[in-house]
């Protein structure tokens, strides 16, 4: 299998569909795919990503980062892989397998990644061989992000009194709270 054809599909709030094909050697490690996947979609490349392993269900399975992030520490039972270290192929147990990219975990890029089909050439360098939709840009991204956090039109509470919290009655008086060890807890 020299040559892996995947979907790439972009996770949008706006239910259309953007996605990008892409033919890679099953030889090339994950940085080259994400370095394709970053090109694909016009994007800069200057954030965190991380690929995962991933099922038919989408949940998240081994991850493989781009830049090693583990440092020494018992208590993580498999560190993840290094972009750079992991070759394709060695993380192909499917004929569809699945892969989850999330890139700038703060603006949270998902990406759905699905192998497709397979080539009997083997590609040189990472090749898109089909482009559907027009991704937003990285940042009409962030001003949509920063959005969530402006103010609601809501005044913001300065004191507990603005709660009612001098008021609060929870149904109980100071004679329920004495009677509480005769009940032998």
């Amino acid at each position: 299998m020299p040559g892996l054809k995947f979907r790439i599909l972009l996770d949008s709030e706006k239910q259309e569909e953007i996605f990008r094909d892409i033919l890679i050697a099953d030889t090339a490690d994950f940085e080259m795919f994400y370095t394709a996947i970053l090109k694909a979609f016009e994007l800069k490349g200057d954030q965190m990503a991380s690929f995962y392993v991933s099922n038919d269900e989408w949940d998240k399975g081994h991850e493989l980062s781009l830049m090693d992030m583990t440092y020494d520490d018992d208590s993580i039972d498999t560190p993840a892989a290094v972009m750079k270290q992991a070759i394709i192929k060695d993380f192909i147990t499917e004929p569809d397998q699945k892969f989850i990219l999330v890139y700038d975990f703060l603006s949270m890029w998902i990406f759905l990644i699905e192998l497709i089909g397979y080539d009997k050439q083997i590609p040189e360098v990472p090749t898109v061989l089909l482009s559907i939709g027009k991704a937003p840009s990285e940042d009409e991204r962030k001003v949509m992000d920063d959005t969530l956090f402006e103010e609601t039109g809501m005044e913001e509470l300065e004191d507990e009194d603005e709660l009612g919290l001098d008021e609060f009655d929870d149904g109980y008086g100071d004679d329920d709270l004495n009677d509480y060890n005769e009940y032998e807890y």
